[in-house]
Order: C-alpha cells, then sequence, then structure tokens
C-alpha cells in the first residue's frame, strides 16, 4: 500500500506512550470530539478492525495479511481520512492505538466485546466477552457496541453466549449505549464453524438475536446480504447496519450487492472491514470512497 498516512514519528511517540505514559491513552480518549451517532443523512459507514482479536489475520490467500500492526493501522489512517467514513469498529487494543495517534476525532468509535471464541478454535461456540464490557465503553466514551451472535443449535455452549450477550444488551441499554448483534445460524463442518448464509437461517438468527435481552431500545443489528433481502429486512424493525462481506468475491458482485440492500427501508449503513482495508489493487482510498458512495450518496 504505497499511501503512508502515520509518519515513523508518529509511531515512535505511540511506542513511548505506551510505554511510559499509559494514562495517555484515557487522556486521549477523554480529549476525542464526539458527535452523535445518528446525524445528517442518518446513515454510517463503519470500518471494522476486530478480526485479529479472535485468531483471524487473513485475507485472501494471505493468512497472515493482518499480522503487521504497522501496517493495518496505516490502512486504517487512510479510511478514516475518507469522506463519508463515520467511524471504526475495533477492540481495546486497536481503538487505544487510535486514540494516540489522534485518528478517532468526529468520529463513531465502536467497541467489540466478545471475542473468546478463537477462530478454529474447540471452544469456538462458547463466545465468552473478553474484550470491551459497558463499564469500559463509558470509561472510555465510546458510542456504540458490537456483540457476534453464533446459534449453534447442536452445541450446548451456545446456551451461555446468549445469556452473556442478553447481560450486555441490558448493560448497554442501561448506560444509553447503542449495540449492534450481529446474529448468525451456524455449525461445524469438517471440524469448523459455518455460517448458513440462506435466507430463511437469516431469518431465523434475526428472530433469535432480536429478543436478546430486556429491552431493545438500544439495539442493532449487523446482517450480511443475502439473497432476497427484501425478506430478510420484513422480519425486524430494528435499525440495521449490512455486513460487508467475503472480500474474496469479486469487487464490482459486491458493490452491486450492497447498492441494492442499501435501499431497503430499515438499512443504516454498511460495517466492512477486509474488503475495503485489504482490497485486490491494494487502493484502500479507492475502495472506501466507492463504499461511501454507496451509503451517502454521491
Amino acid at each position: 500500500m504505497p499511501d503512508q498516512p502515520i509518519s515513523p514519528e508518529s509511531f515512535q511517540a505511540l511506542r513511548t506512550a505506551r510505554h511510559a505514559d499509559p494514562a495517555g491513552i484515557a487522556t486521549a480518549l477523554g480529549g476525542r470530539t464526539r458527535r452523535p451517532l445518528v446525524r445528517g443523512d442518518g446513515r454510517l459507514l463503519i470500518v471494522a478492525a476486530d478480526h485479529p482479536a479472535r485468531g483471524a489475520l487473513g485475507v485472501g490467500s494471505d493468512p497472515m495479511a493482518m499480522a503487521d500492526r504497522y501496517d493495518l493501522l496505516q490502512r486504517l489512517a487512510t479510511a478514516l481520512a475518507r469522506p463519508g467514513v463515520d467511524g471504526v469498529l475495533g477492540t481495546p487494543d486497536i481503538i487505544d492505538d487510535l486514540a494516540l495517534l489522534g485518528l478517532l476525532d468526529d468520529k463513531i468509535v465502536v467497541g467489540s466485546m466478545n471475542r473468546g471464541g478463537l477462530r478454529g478454535s474447540a471452544f469456538e461456540m462458547d463466545d465468552r466477552y473478553t474484550a470491551y464490557h459497558a463499564g469500559a465503553l463509558v470509561r472510555d466514551g465510546l458510542d456504540f457496541s458490537k456483540v457476534l451472535v453464533r446459534v449453534d443449535l447442536e452445541d450446548p455452549a451456545t446456551v451461555v453466549t446468549l445469556e452473556a450477550t442478553a447481560k450486555a444488551v441490558d448493560a448497554c441499554a442501561a448506560a444509553g449505549i447503542a449495540i449492534m448483534l450481529e446474529p448468525f445460524m451456524s455449525g461445524r463442518r469438517d471440524g469448523k464453524i459455518v455460517n448458513d448464509l440462506s435466507t430463511d437461517a437469516v431469518i431465523n438468527s434475526v428472530a433469535i438475536a432480536s429478543g436478546l435481552g430486556g429491552s431493545s431500545a438500544y439495539t442493532w443489528l449487523k446482517l450480511p446480504v443475502v439473497d432476497d433481502m427484501e425478506r430478510v429486512m420484513a422480519a425486524t424493525t430494528l435499525p440495521t447496519l449490512l455486513l460487508g462481506g467475503d472480500p474474496s468475491t469479486d469487487p464490482e458482485t459486491v458493490y452491486a450487492s450492497w447498492k441494492s440492500a442499501l435501499a431497503l427501508p430499515g438499512v443504516h449503513g454498511l460495517v466492512v472491514g477486509r474488503t475495503l482495508l485489504y482490497p485486490p489493487d491494494g487502493d484502500v482510498a479507492t475502495a472506501v470512497d466507492t463504499a461511501a458512495a454507496l451509503v451517502h450518496g454521491g
């Protein structure tokens, strides 16, 4: 990626702060300029970077594409500087780095909560809440939270995740923080967790996730773009953001699917990670600009 918006000196300052002034992270987070969650056209483009904490470092044919933290931060800096990008989704390590680099002003910051179901592990469906919790979101002044809700009807560990998610919904609602649920009907195939992306399965996951917790007042959904999205969106009144999709798919096909789904009632934007940060041609700015135009027009 040719664009290097973060200087070596900025990275040195980041390392120095982490080494010698850990309290500076709280200062940086507390001093950032915040914005309303919903403003203007009411639509959001969020760049996602919470994959590494689940041990999911691969993009396409490169299993370690996201392993270089400095490269990832450069890509995030490029994306966050583009017009129409409303915010970023990450785990505390990512968000703290971005705060120290001064890249979070006027951005929606989404804290990723459950990262315990590590990719490929025997305990993947027991998706413990090992990253942000409601108290940490309030402490750091974050704007939004996100959880993954995979439902495997044959795995008893699923109910543990559902119970923990219901508690997270309650805690975020009590704190007045929006929470984004990303539900899937899932199962093991050849030892790996596979999400069922049939229309009926996605509708079923929506019904299950929507009822979690004692209040749905602050609940949003993050849903994959699948066949017959009209039926999917007819299954909920909750505000919904679209999951960006598989970065290995042809970009033009992906963009066309986003455009169609973004026109549906109840859809308010996109949450996209590797598809924008690691595009096939390496041009992060152009990929982000394309997504921004789809979300916000222009």
